[in-house]
This record gives C-alpha cells, structure tokens and sequence, in this order.
C-alpha cells in the first residue's frame, strides 16, 4: 500500500500567505480611501463671498502689506512739507527761465513776412422788381416778388411769392406801383433792401 506523502511546510506556506495578502489589499483600500477623503475637500469650490466682503478683505490685506508710517512730530512733518515746497518751487523756476529764453530767442529771429493783403472787392448786390404792397410805414414799402417757374419734375407752371421790406427815403412809391429793389446792409430789424427806382406807377 503506497504511503501518503506527509505534509511540509513548503505545502503549508501558500495557505499562510492568503491571510497576507488580504492584509496588503486591505491596506491598500485603506489608504486609497484615505487618498480619495484628501482630495474630496480639495475638489470642494472655494468659499463664495459677497462682494461687498471680498472688497472689505482685499483693503484689509492691502493695508497690512503697506508699511506703517512712523509717528512723526509736528516739527518733522512741517519740515517735509517746506522740503516739498522747495523742490517743486526749483522745477517751477526752470521751468520759467526755460520758457524765457525760447520766448527772446523767438524774438530775435527775423519774423516771416507777412502775406500781402487781400483786395477788398464789393460783392455784387441782388436786385429784385416787384409791386408795392404797402407804404404806411415811414419811409418803408413793402414789396411783394413773384416767381414763376416750372415744377423740374411735373412740369407744371407753379407760382410763389414772397415779400420784403426795402428803404424808400423820399417816400416815393406808392401801393400798386412796379419797382427795383436791391440788397443793402441791415437797415432796421426786417429791412435789408433799398428802393432803386420807380419803374411803372399804379394806374
């Protein structure tokens, strides 16, 4: 009868190693798990503020990064306000003999000459005819100018008029009577025309 191979221990050793191994996988999930609770609060937004706070710390820092001024004696503080004064009075200074010396330097060079001046030409003044309208004012007369002229699209024959008021020193026009007016300098508050002649009397 063939004997049974006894058990050693290299039979015995895989059978000790399972427990081990389970450790190492626990282990492992454990830590994994410890991983994933670290970066859980990483992944979390961070803290939403209102404005009106955010700006509140963001002074709050910023005068905290400012170096605080050193407690300074009236004395002290009176002496670096007339230092100031000093430096910015010395820029003002050069500033002016700067602008001086350019102004004579300026005014001791031969000046350009002058462009010749232009002829003074009279303009040509409109004249206008037209009928007297009235002549109760003194020394004026209205006049009445009327325009006749085709319509540039329609072609239609359109008629306007339009009055003004002109000079008649010697009141010499009447109401219906046919005359020359031409344009004058302003005369009064509506009159910019002068009476020239008389051209055909009222019937």
């Amino acid at each position: 009868m063939a004997e049974e191979p006894e058990n050693t221990p290299e039979d015995e050793t895989p059978a000790a190693d399972a427990p081990a191994a389970e450790d190492a996988s626990a282990t492992e999930a454990q830590s994994a798990s410890e991983t994933e609770a670290d970066a859980a609060p990483a992944a979390e937004p961070a803290e939403v503020l209102p404005p009106k706070e955010r700006r509140r710390r963001e002074r709050a820092a910023k005068a905290a990064a400012v170096p605080a001024r050193s407690q300074t004696s009236p004395e002290e503080r009176q002496a670096e306000r007339e230092a100031e004064r000093r430096q910015k009075a010395e820029v003002r200074r050069r500033t002016r003999v700067r602008a001086r010396e350019k102004a004579r330097s300026r005014r001791t060079e031969t000046p350009e000459p002058l462009a010749p001046r232009r002829e003074q030409h009279p303009g040509q003044q409109k004249t206008r005819q037209g009928i007297v309208v009235s002549d109760r004012a003194s020394k004026t007369i209205v006049v009445r100018i009327d325009v006749t002229r085709r319509h540039r699209s329609y072609g239609k024959v359109v008629r306007t008029s339009t009055t003004l008021h002109a000079h008649d020193e010697r009141e010499d026009a009447h109401i219906g009577d046919t005359v020359i007016v031409r344009e004058s300098r302003p005369l009064s508050r509506t009159k910019r025309w002068r009476l020239v002649e008389v051209v055909e009397r009222a019937k």
